[in-house]
């Protein structure tokens, strides 16, 4: 088996919202878009597909659940606190400011319009208690 690429599945209230969210912040780009429906992606990271809650394309089981209880996370590999300041800069909503843990994770959290919570993570020499 080879993976030719990865991509996350996530059913949002309102696509527009988070598509307009990933593109103008986190520079996706859509491939695709229709009613209730949109294909984002960028080089770097892992691909999006954002489906309306209640979308027929769904199995029934599936259609009402919404996205939560999930983090997107991103590795960056440098220039953590420079993005934090460019984020909020433009506006979005930091919902955990950047802080470092003991084991050398440095990280902040945006959130975006329908609750999608992203991480960018920068992996730092741990602190020595």
């Amino acid at each position: 088996m080879q993976f030719i690429a990865s991509t996350v599945s996530l059913t949002v209230d309102d696509v527009a919202a988070s598509q307009a969210f990933f593109t103008t912040y986190l520079g996706y780009t859509v491939q695709q878009a229709a009613d209730g429906f949109a294909s984002l992606s960028r080089d770097d990271a892992v691909d999006i597909v954002l489906l309306v809650r209640g979308i027929e394309v769904l199995p029934p089981e599936q259609r009402d659940q919404r996205a939560s209880g999930l983090i997107l996370a991103f590795t960056l590999s440098g220039g953590l606190a420079e993005e934090e300041k460019r984020l909020r800069d433009a506006g979005a909503q930091i919902t955990m400011p950047l802080r470092q843990e003991p084991w050398g994770e440095a990280l902040f959290q945006v959130t975006d319009p329908n609750g999608l919570i992203v991480q960018f993570v920068e992996w730092v020499a741990p602190e020595h208690r």
